[in-house]
């Protein structure tokens, strides 16, 4: 039970977009289509969750030698590997996505989302188990967030948008819109 409310809460009540504002700058970069918002989505989620496994394990090594002032640091070190190695496979794999996504894609290392869900693990004193489940649910919240705005951003392409909202402002007004859209689900939890 607590893990489905540690799951739920992640995607919808605390989506790191919606309710944290962490992962705003790939929120906005990669969301103008459908494509590009779900390869990021799946590289957020292979990143953060094998991540927060690692983090989890060496958070207890820090505790051990008394060395906690190094977290950040050895986290981010952490984040900066895995990405290296999801470029790599994603450039093999898939040449069209690695660069459709650009940027965006090393970009990773510095996502918000991806070291504050490793910090938040630590801090909530969550088990390896739960670590797991928390960073699944961030990593699918994030692409659900991605993929909802990709959605709204393609059908904006082709509307009747007032000329000084064009572009990004309305990006803008489309993503608060759906932050307090997501506060209805406050109430789930």
């Amino acid at each position: 039970m607590e893990l489905g409310k540690i799951l739920l809460s992640t995607i919808l009540v605390n989506n790191y977009i919606f309710a944290r504002f962490l992962g705003i700058c790939p929120f906005f970069g990669v969301s103008s289509k459908m494509e590009t918002s779900i390869g990021m989505g799946a590289a957020v989620t292979f990143v953060v969750t094998i991540s927060s496994i690692i983090t989890y394990f060496i958070q207890m090594l820090l505790d051990k030698f008394s060395i906690g002032y190094l977290q950040t640091i050895v986290f981010i070190l952490v984040i900066a590997a895995l990405v290296q190695f999801v470029e790599v496979a994603m450039k093999k794999i898939s040449p069209t996505l690695y660069n459709a996504l650009g940027v965006y894609l090393p970009l990773i290392t510095t996502n918000c989302v991806v070291l504050g869900v490793a910090i938040l693990n630590i801090q909530e004193k969550y088990t390896l188990i739960q670590t797991t489940v928390n960073a699944i649910g961030a990593s699918l919240g994030f692409t659900l967030a991605l993929v909802l705005m990709a959605g709204i951003r393609e059908k904006l392409v082709i509307a009747d948008v007032p000329e000084a909202l064009e572009g990004f402002p309305i990006a803008l007004v489309s993503a608060g819109l759906m932050s307090i859209a997501f506060l209805g689900f406050s109430g789930l939890i």
